[in-house]
C-alpha cells in the first residue's frame, strides 16, 4: 500500500468515530556513514516510515503515531483513546484546501542516496582534515532522500519531497579538539573538504591557548556560538503559545523597539533551506513572516490549536519533530540587517561555538555557557588562541546594542546567521 492510499484509508475510517481526522505520513531511505579512526568504518542503509493521526471529537484532541504503517488501526484507537480523557478547547477545525500555487526548494532532483556517494564525501572530509597535523576522532556523512504528505476530512491533502546532504568531523591535537558541520538539501552546497579542513584548523590552532583574566571584552561570537545562544531564547519568545502563557519576555512588546535598529527577524519558508515548504504541518499554507523590523517587533508565531484558544489566527508555524505532534517552530529563520565587511576592528575575543546553551533562560534570556575555540582576533584576523573560558550574559540586553553583523552569514540548521559582533561583555576567565 502506498502513502496516499493509506491516508485515504485512514481518514475513511476515523471519519466515522470523530468530528474531524488528520493524517502525517512520512516515509524514507538514508545513507549513514560513520568515521572511526580516522577511517570509513560503518555504512548503514535504512527506511523509515511514520504515521501521525489527530482526531477532534467535541472540541477534545487526540494524537497518536506509529512506525509501522500496518499498525495504522491501532494507532487510530489510541488517537481517539487519548482524546477522550483530553480537556475540551475552543478549536475551529482543520484547515480547508488552499490554492497554493508558490513552490519550496526543498529536494535535491540530482541527490541519490547513495553508499558511494556517502563515501566520497567522507574522502574529502578527511582530505581537508589533512592540511594540519591533528587525528580524526570521529564524523559523519549522511544522504536522505523522504517524501512528506498530510491530509485532513477538510480536504487537505497536500505532498511534497525533501532530501538532505549532511557532513560532520571531529579532530583532535594533543588536548585541542576542532568540530565542523554543515547540512543542505542540496548535494552541491556541501563542501566536504572544507568542513574537514576548518575542522582540523580549529584543532591545530586552538593549541597552546593562553588564559584570560575575568573582565569585559568585546566579543565576535561566529555564525555557530551566536546560534546556539539565540537558538534557545529567542526563538522560544516569539512563539505565541508562550507569549500567551506569559513565558515570553517579549510578550506586552509588539510594536516596541526591542532590539538594535539594525536587527531583523524573519521567517521565509520558500528560500532554500531545511525547512522550505509552501505548508506547515498542519497543511496551513505558510508565509513569510516578519518577526522584528529594523529593531520593532512586529508579531508572533501561531499554529492552529494556540490560535483558536486565545482568538488568533495560524501563521502557518506549525512544525513537527519526529513522531511527535505539531508544534509551533520556525521553517527558515533568518537574522539579517547591514553588514560589515570587518568585525575586527578593536582586539576582541572570537568565539566559534559555545557549550551548554541549552541551560539558557528562555524567559529572562540569562545565560551562561563554555566557549570553544576561542581566539583574540586582530584587524579581522585570528591571532593567538585563548585557552577555554565562560560567556555570561543576557540575550535581550546583547541584541539592543550591536557592535555589527558580519559579512559570513550561514545555515545552522535552520536559522541562517552572521557573526555578531558585541561590546562590553563579560569573560569569566582565570
Amino acid at each position: 500500500m502506498n502513502g496516499d492510499d493509506l491516508i485515504e484509508r485512514v481518514l475513511r475510517a476515523g471519519e466515522k468515530r470523530a468530528d474531524e481526522v488528520e493524517v502525517f505520513y512520512a516515509r524514507g531511505q538514508s545513507i549513514s556513514t560513520e568515521i572511526k579512526k580516522g577511517i570509513l568504518g560503518t555504512a548503514e542503509e535504512s527506511e523509515a516510515w511514520s504515521l501521525g493521526i489527530r482526531t477532534v471529537k467535541d472540541g477534545r484532541i487526540g494524537f497518536s503515531s506509529t512506525g509501522d504503517p500496518d499498525r495504522w488501526k491501532e494507532c487510530l484507537d489510541a488517537a481517539l483513546a487519548s482524546g477522550r480523557i483530553a480537556s475540551p478547547q475552543q478549536w475551529g477545525g482543520f484547515p480547508k484546501p488552499a490554492g497554493i500555487t508558490s513552490t519550496a526548494s526543498s529536494a535535491d532532483r540530482n541527490l541519490v542516496v547513495d553508499v558511494e556517494d556517502a563515501a566520497g564525501m567522507v574522502g574529502d572530509l578527511l582530505e581537508g582534515a589533512a592540511e594540519h597535523p591533528v587525528e580524526v576522532i570521529g564524523g559523519a556523512a549522511d544522504l536522505a532522500r523522504s517524501y512528506l504528505g498530510i491530509a485532513n476530512t477538510s480536504g487537505v491533502f497536500y505532498g511534497m519531497d525533501r532530501t538532505l546532504a549532511a557532513v560532520s568531523l571531529e579532530t583532535i591535537r594533543e588536548q585541542s579538539t576542532g568540530y565542523e558541520f554543515d547540512a543542505s538539501p542540496f548535494l552541491a552546497d556541501i563542501d566536504a573538504r572544507s568542513v574537514g579542513e576548518r575542522s582540523a584548523f580549529l584543532a591545530a590552532r586552538s593549541l597552546g591557548g593562553r588564559d584570560i583574566e575575568t573582565g569585559r571584552y568585546d566579543i565576535v561570537l561566529s555564525p555557530i556560538a551566536a546560534a546556539s545562544i539565540l537558538g534557545q531564547v529567542l526563538l522560544p519568545a516569539l512563539s505565541g503559545r508562550n507569549v500567551k502563557a506569559g513565558r515570553s519576555f517579549l510578550a506586552d512588546k509588539l510594536g516596541e523597539q526591542v532590539f538594535d535598529e539594525r536587527l531583523s527577524v524573519y521567517d521565509d519558508p520558500f528560500a532554500p533551506g531545511l525547512g522550505s515548504t509552501t505548508w506547515d504541518a498542519e497543511g496551513v499554507p505558510t508565509r513569510r513572516l516578519v518577526y522584528v523590523q529594523q529593531g520593532v517587533l512586529r508579531q508572533f508565531a501561531y499554529d492552529l490549536k494556540t490560535g483558536y484558544r486565545y482568538g488568533e489566527e495560524s501563521t502557518g508555524s506549525a512544525v513537527r519533530s519526529g513522531t511527535q505532534g505539531p508544534g509551533i517552530g520556525v521553517h527558515n529563520l533568518f537574522v539579517d540587517g547591514p553588514r560589515m565587511k570587518d568585525l575586527g576592528g578593536e582586539r576582541a575575543v572570537w568565539i566559534h561555538d559555545v557549550v551548554g546553551a541549552h541551560t539558557a533562560n528562555p524567559f529572562s534570556g540569562d545565560f551562561s555557557v563554555e566557549i570553544s575555540n576561542p581566539f583574540w582576533m586582530e584587524g579581522g584576523e585570528l591571532a593567538e588562541p585563548i585557552r577555554t573560558a565562560m560567556f555570561a550574559g543576557n540575550v535581550f540586553e546583547m541584541l539592543r546594542e550591536l557592535g555589527g553583523l558580519g559579512n559570513d552569514a550561514r545555515r545552522v540548521g535552520r536559522l541562517t546567521i552572521p557573526s555578531i559582533r558585541l561590546n562590553n561583555q563579560q569573560i569569566i576567565g582565570k
